[in-house]
Formats: structure tokens, C-alpha cells, sequence
């Protein structure tokens, strides 16, 4: 794939509203050649079009909305860029294009789709359930993604803040601030974190604080003791297992 400013561009003394130096570039160290004229940026800064094309795409592509300098930090205006640069048409629309994209992304809540590597939003911030419509669409089924991991939905349907997934990026955050539940069917002082993973495929399971202390994986069937988090047992009032730390 060709970079974007593959096409060399130079700078000439017939390039107006420009100020040209033969000093050497401040963004690429081989670029020192005395005979080739270089624009100074309104940060002061020395660069050719093609290092400031590929610095300011590699920008956008980072997802920024604006253009900075990687050595002060101070911002481009685009018309400065986009003459500095000397972007062609195709470059400005791209640009453009991308500009928009970026700063669309920030005022609304967007993910790609990993089902269609389309954008798709998210209406409802409080609900980690995202049905993609052109998915849904073309496969004539419903198509749910986890807005944390962006794997497919395999959690309740009517679970709207928590993902099945194993290593969800979200899994960390309710395995710490989930609360201590009473197990009042098993023993009165048998108490445990709410929500445990599964100690064989790492799946994310709720307790409803009622029922025995076992629970059956629906994933993958494993059964273990939400307490101790050995392998399923019947709770001895006489020799209660040991309450496992959070995980």
C-alpha cells in the first residue's frame, strides 16, 4: 500500500505566503540536504510537505480532531497544514473526511461493528448490549456485540451491564466493586462476592443469593463453590470452607 505522500512534493521559491529556509527538518533527522528549501510551521518548527503530510495523518489516524506539533505540542491550524503540506485534492477530501470522523466520534458514542466494520451507536450509555442493524439485517438474525470487548453478546439479553465474554474489558471492575451477598439458604454466616468467574472458562456468573453455595457454569458447565472457589461441595456447618478473596 502507498503512503500518502509517496508522491514527493518540494517546496519552490514561487511557493507564496510560505516562509522557505534551507534549514534542515526538525521531523526527520536524514532530511538535511542545504539545497532543498523547507517551510518553517507558525510554531516555529522546519519541515518538507511530505514529513508534515505523513506526521498529520498519522495524527488523524490516531483519531485526533486537531493538529499538533510532536515536539511543542502546539496546534496546526488546517489551512496551515493543508498549504504547508501542499495536500492534493484527493489528500484534502481524505483529510476531511477523517477530520469529520474523529470529532463525530467524540460528540456521540460510536464502536466499529466487529460483525461489519461499520460504525454503529450507541443509544442507550448505560447498556453494554449493542444490536448492529446491517448485521442484524443481512444474517436475518439479531446481532448483539459487548460495547467493552466488542465480541458477540453472550450474557442474558436482559443483562444490560455485564458481557458472557471471558477477559471482557469490564470483567476487572465488577469482580472488584461487586458487593458481599448473604447465603442464607446455605448458612447464615455464609457470605460471598456476588459475582464470581468462572474458575475453568473465566465467564462472569451472578449469585441471586439464593440456592446452594455450587454453581454450574453455563458456559462450560464447571461447577465450583462460590466461596471457596474449589471444586463443588456440599457447605459443612461444622468445617465451613474458607471464603476466597476477590478475584
Amino acid at each position: 500500500m502507498k503512503k500518502m505522500s509517496e508522491t514527493l512534493k518540494t517546496f519552490t521559491p514561487h511557493d507564496k505566503g510560505i516562509k522557505l529556509v534551507s534549514e534542515p527538518s526538525d521531523f526527520d533527522e536524514f532530511d538535511q540536504d542545504p539545497g532543498v528549501l523547507r517551510a518553517v510551521l507558525s510554531c516555529g518548527h522546519v519541515t518538507d510537505p511530505n514529513s508534515l503530510t505523513d506526521c498529520c495523518k498519522s495524527q488523524l489516524d490516531s483519531g485526533q480532531t486537531e493538529f499538533e506539533c510532536p515536539l511543542c505540542e502546539e496546534t496546526w491550524p488546517y489551512d496551515e497544514v493543508r498549504k504547508l503540506a501542499k495536500l492534493t485534492l484527493e489528500e484534502q477530501l481524505s483529510f476531511e473526511e477523517k477530520l469529520g470522523t474523529n470529532t463525530a466520534k467524540k460528540i456521540v458514542d460510536f464502536r466499529v461493528c466487529p460483525g461489519c466494520s461499520l460504525y454503529v451507536e450507541r443509544s442507550d450509555v448505560s447498556n453494554l448490549c449493542v444490536e448492529c442493524s446491517v448485521c442484524t439485517e443481512r444474517t436475518g438474525e439479531s446481532y448483539q456485540f459487548c460495547w467493552n470487548c466488542l465480541g458477540e453478546w453472550k450474557e442474558s439479553l436482559n443483562r444490560a451491564d455485564r458481557c458472557g465474554n471471558a477477559g471482557c474489558s469490564n470483567d476487572k471492575k465488577l469482580l472488584k466493586d461487586c458487593p458481599i451477598i448473604s447465603l442464607t439458604d446455605v448458612h447464615e454466616n455464609a457470605r460471598c462476592p456476588e459475582i464470581r468467574a468462572c474458575t475453568s472458562c473465566g465467564v462472569l456468573i451472578e449469585h441471586t443469593a439464593h440456592g446452594c453455595n455450587n454453581m454450574d457454569c453455563p458456559e462450560c458447565d464447571n461447577e465450583f463453590c462460590f466461596i471457596c472457589l474449589n471444586p463443588g461441595h456440599d457447605y459443612d456447618e461444622d468445617l465451613p470452607c474458607e471464603l476466597a478473596p476477590r478475584q
